[in-house]
């Protein structure tokens, strides 16, 4: 490798242009624009047919997209039916304004005018490369050779709108921004703005494409911000900004112009386009959500799109995509599961609107995904605090600390051995097989509580393989008097050292009873077992009698 083959290719501007330094966050969304259907599409390796396009196209309609890029109707046949079909068939909501892109060439653009004939609302949008690459390598033209194409473009477009039917807007995007002198690339389109004449009823915009990215975001967007203080009309000129992300910056390219003054964004849903793609308007949209700042987007459904995606488009999206990849709430790391149940249970306990739960900078619900199957997610990393929260929110089972702690270990251990993460189905499958309502091989079948001052006697009658011994003991408690008789009953030392009890649902004598206990033997050794039931008492029992049988047969795994 050799790193002096590279010399810097972009052009800074003054030092002057960085009032966005001064800004905190991005007070309100861009106008957006997807160019999922062009410039998305034409990177697929089998570009989406007709049928494709369409339903790929009410789906951004979903999302709430008021200006959608079509595609190149010059250059493809699909693309030029395709706009078609939305207009003759009236698919073009009220609201919604279709793009088309063009060169600045005359043919390219007569045959684009004639494929947007009709269209209710469209954007035109020519372009031609400006970059000192280009001009040099590409086309061998002088600056006002290049400039010249431009303002040509301009004024054929002008003319054209004229003469068809339709409602046409303009765009002038200077191909290659990032690689052109900042002067140049301001000179090209004020020349292109003195031609379209932009005022209140004729918006135009002026889009600067990081067609290939070349610096650090801050450079881009004091470009922006030059560009933005120094074009003319600028109160009637939409500044918009088209990033690709060949650095791996397209998202902080983009903010960070818009807070240098730029209004619009194109983009494309998950960052498909050329080369390492455009920007991903979903990450985009919901970094602004995550600062309280509504994208005026829908993505409350984004497994519908990521499978709308993929389905259309042939192409994945990568299981740690910001927001949208299947894992990206997932915590296996025992300490953050931790610490997402603590904050799940303080924000629930004291009622909070506003979200600040570790590790996860927006509600997962939002989007439409779960906290059991996307946020808790268990293997051999993951720890007592977030297993246990998993089985209490999926399944209403709340343990008690070190029950918590010894449930997480055999779940570890059989992630361990198996080499594969728990499902939560799993995860329920043992806690059942290894705790609730066991077979201790002891039957009570009958039994009678007196109570005498602060003491509970009980007469008990047990059976163990058929034979029945009735009995007497007494505690403090009716669990206690149970227990003191098994344990006299079975000849076995050992202190019951924890119990805790709750109901999982419903209410009265309809509620299920859930028990927990932990019996310790002479050596300091806990054992548990967990037992449900309509009543508290037979609950209470067969979470003794589970335990015990762990006790006496050793852990079940």
């Amino acid at each position: 490798m050799d790193s002096s083959k590279y010399q810097v290719g972009y052009f800074p501007v003054d030092k002057k242009y960085k009032k966005w330094v001064d800004k905190d966050h991005i007070e309100k969304p861009p106008v957006w624009c997807s160019v999922d259907m062009r410039d998305g599409n034409q990177s697929l390796v089998i570009p989406m047919s007709l049928e494709e396009k369409l339903e790929f196209y009410k789906v951004l309609l979903e999302v709430g997209f008021k200006e959608i890029e079509v595609g190149f109707p010059a250059a493809s046949e699909t693309e030029y039916e395709f706009l078609r079909t939305l207009i003759d068939n009236n698919m073009i909501p009220e609201d919604v304004t279709v793009q088309v892109l063009t060169q600045c060439r005359e043919h390219i653009i007569r045959k684009t005018f004639d494929a947007c004939k009709g269209a209710p609302s469209a954007i035109i949008h020519f372009y031609n490369s400006v970059s000192v690459a280009q001009r040099e390598q590409v086309f061998k033209k002088s600056k006002e050779e290049i400039k010249q194409i431009a303002v040509d473009g301009a004024k054929l477009v002008k003319k054209l709108a004229g003469e068809y039917e339709g409602n046409f807007r303009f765009e002038y995007s200077p191909e290659s921004f990032t690689g052109t002198e900042p002067e140049y690339a301001l000179e090209v389109c004020n020349a292109v703005l003195d031609v379209l004449e932009p005022s209140a009823d004729n918006n135009v915009i002026i889009n600067l494409p990081v067609t290939v990215e070349m610096s650090l975001p801050h450079v881009y967007a004091s470009q922006v911000e030059y560009m933005s203080e120094n074009l003319k009309y600028r109160e009637f000129v939409t500044l918009s900004l088209h990033p690709h992300n060949d650095r791996g910056t397209g998202v902080a390219d983009t903010e960070l112009a818009l807070l240098a003054g730029a209004d619009r964004v194109e983009g494309t849903l998950f960052g498909n386009g050329e080369r390492t793609g455009n920007v991903d308007i979903i990450t985009l949209a919901l970094n602004m959500y995550s600062h309280g700042v509504d994208p005026k987007l829908d993505f409350s459904n984004m497994n519908y799109l990521v499978e709308k995606y993929e389905r259309c488009t042939r192409m994945r999206v990568y299981e740690r995509a910001p927001y949208a990849g299947a894992l990206v709430f997932a915590a296996f790391s025992g300490s953050h599961q931790d610490a997402i149940a603590k904050g799940m249970k303080y924000r629930t306990k004291n009622k909070l609107h506003e979200w600040n739960v570790p590790y996860i900078p927006i509600d997962p619900k939002d989007i439409g995904r779960t906290y059991d199957a996307d946020v808790i997610r268990v293997n051999s990393q993951s720890g007592k605090g977030g297993i246990g929260y998993l089985l209490e929110q999926s399944f209403g089972y709340n343990l008690p600390q070190k029950m918590r702690e010894h449930f997480s270990y055999l779940c570890k251990n059989i992630s361990d051995h198996e080499h594969k993460e728990l499902k939560p189905d799993e995860v329920f499958d043992i806690f059942v097989n290894n705790y609730l309502n066991l077979d201790s091989g002891i039957e009570i079948t009958d039994f009678d509580f007196m109570r005498e001052n602060e003491a509970v006697k009980i007469n008990i009658t047990f059976m163990r393989n058929g034979e029945e011994t009735e009995l007497e003991a007494e505690g403090n408690g009716s669990l206690s008097a149970i227990n003191n008789a098994l344990s006299e009953y079975t000849g076995e030392d050992y202190t019951l050292q924890v119990f805790t009890q709750h109901s999982m649902q419903g209410q009265g004598s309809h509620s299920v009873a859930a028990s927990y206990i932990g019996l310790e033997t002479q050596n300091g050794t806990m054992f548990w077992g967990a037992g449900t039931d309509t009543d508290v008492i037979t609950a209470s029992t067969k979470a003794l009698f589970s335990a015990f049988y762990n006790m006496t047969k050793g852990d079940v795994e």
